[in-house]
């Protein structure tokens, strides 16, 4: 993993706006006990900027799996498309939470290759959201 710098305002201004928590999956960093790291939307590797609107948080897990991806298949359709893009597009828009709030669903292909892709719903992270939901926790709805 290569280091690069990010200046210390943006980074106060991407975690004011992302609210300390993942864009993609929305996990908090209190609820991982996991600081989140900052996701190049469109990686550095294939040009992406490191500018306030190309940057977000992403707690480890989606930020490893999504890797340099930018695009990826439908698990349903096949077709290959953009990943969700947290800058630019509304979470609800593609994404919903299961009934007992333990797993992201995808209300479009965006979200379910998105899901497919970052791993969003991995037994570690749907374990935790179990413990969580009967603890009284409430996913956040974006």
């Amino acid at each position: 993993m290569s280091t690069y710098y990010i200046p210390t305002r943006l980074k106060a201004q991407i975690e004011a706006c992302d609210r300390h928590r993942c864009c993609y999956c929305l996990t908090s960093e209190a609820n991982s006990g996991i600081p989140m790291t900052y996701d190049h939307i469109s990686p550095r590797s294939k040009g992406g900027a490191t500018t306030f609107e190309n940057l977000c948080l992403a707690c480890r897990t989606c930020n490893e799996f999504k890797s340099d991806s930018t695009e990826t298949e439908d698990p349903l359709t096949g077709e290959t498309l953009p990943l969700f893009n947290p800058r630019t597009q509304k979470w609800t828009d593609h994404f919903t939470w299961s009934l007992d709030s333990t797993r992201v669903e995808g209300l479009t292909a965006t979200g379910r290759a998105t899901i497919t892709a970052l791993r969003m719903n991995n037994p570690i992270i749907v374990s935790a959201r179990w413990r969580w939901a009967i603890s009284g926790w409430h996913p956040p709805a974006d």
